[in-house]
């Protein structure tokens, strides 16, 4: 009994050695842990003081910004009200002022935004921040910057104004809007067409109401065997009576093609747009001269083809047949 109880009580010590160690450990590993916490906590309790801290200069720089902003519209309207009465000035030159003036003045009033809100921010970082990447900068925008600048050549030299119609890389529309980075047509069929600066810049650009003069024509073929001369004086009349065709530059007829089924004539004259449009005129002329062609006997041939079938071949082989004996 005496063994046993010995045994036992070894027993029991050696537990206790053991839950104690344990116990030792657990505390250990808590108390790393806890500190870890500790400086996780600390950092972000830092991080929020600062935020708080903040606060008040980044409301600051937000209505700073919003200052600039409104400065912005009353720039415009500034530049609205003291251009628009002027006889000299020109359309476009008010958009370059208005969007080129107003992007600086945001841009100037970001940069003062950002020296509140940010501490220790300058200006002179930002710019030397642009400086290293330039190179990298450029390449990678470089067609945006080669759309910005030709949209201010072109808001600046106003080859075309807004409301025009023009012809540009064979696409025509009428121009609703020219921007920094892109012009805006209204194709005749009523789609949108966005050409970039660059592009229209480069290119050839037709102005198709660059004047109120505009010459129409269309060709007209009437028959060899009809009176040429009574023809022409057909035309010639009903152009001296239409009212909206112009009397200089003077209108003309003259024989322009000998085709292979008519003699083509080339009708020309000259209206002034603000009245009608080519279109229109040319559509008006046209049905008149069907109609007095038709009344006088002059005739608006179309192209006929003759077609002969060489049968001498089957007529040979139908009288060797004939002549073969029963």
């Amino acid at each position: 009994m005496a063994n046993e109880q010995s045994n036992f009580t070894n027993v029991a010590k050696d537990t206790g050695e053991l839950i104690h160690q344990a116990g030792a450990k657990t505390t250990q590993t808590v108390l790393a842990h806890t500190e870890k916490y500790h400086d996780a906590y600390t950092t972000i309790d830092k991080i929020m003081d600062s935020f708080w801290e903040r606060i008040p200069y980044i409301g600051i720089a937000i209505t700073v910004f919003i200052i600039f902003w409104l400065l912005t519209k009353l720039f415009k309207f500034f530049i609205h009200k003291t251009l628009e009465n002027r006889s000299y000035t020109r359309q476009n030159l008010v958009l370059v002022l208005n969007r080129v003036g107003s992007t600086f003045i945001l841009f100037f009033g970001f940069l003062i935004a950002l020296v509140i809100a940010i501490p220790g921010f300058t200006p002179s970082q930002l710019i030397g921040a642009l400086g290293i990447g330039s190179v990298a900068i450029g390449f990678a925008f470089k067609d945006i910057f080669q759309n910005l600048l030709s949209g201010v050549l072109i808001l600046l030299g106003e080859p075309f104004r807004i409301g025009d119609d023009i012809v540009v890389n064979g696409m025509e529309g009428n121009v609703e809007d020219i921007q920094i980075r892109a012009t805006f047509l209204r194709s005749p069929d009523g789609r949108r067409i966005v050409i970039p600066n660059a592009t229209v810049y480069t290119s050839a650009v037709t102005v198709n109401n660059a004047y109120q003069r505009r010459r129409c024509e269309f060709v007209v073929g009437i028959g060899y065997e009809d009176d040429v001369p009574k023809a022409k004086q057909i035309i010639l009349d009903i152009l001296n009576n239409n009212r909206n065709i112009l009397s200089q530059p003077s209108f003309s007829v003259n024989v322009t093609t000998l085709a292979d089924f008519s003699i083509n004539l080339t009708v020309r004259w000259w209206v002034n747009t603000t009245e009608t449009s080519t279109a229109t005129s040319i559509s008006e002329i046209q049905e008149l001269v069907v109609t007095a062609f038709a009344e006088q006997g002059i005739s608006i041939p179309y192209p006929v083809q003759e077609v002969k079938v060489y049968r001498g071949d089957q007529a040979e082989q139908t009288e060797n047949l004939n002549k073969q004996p029963s």
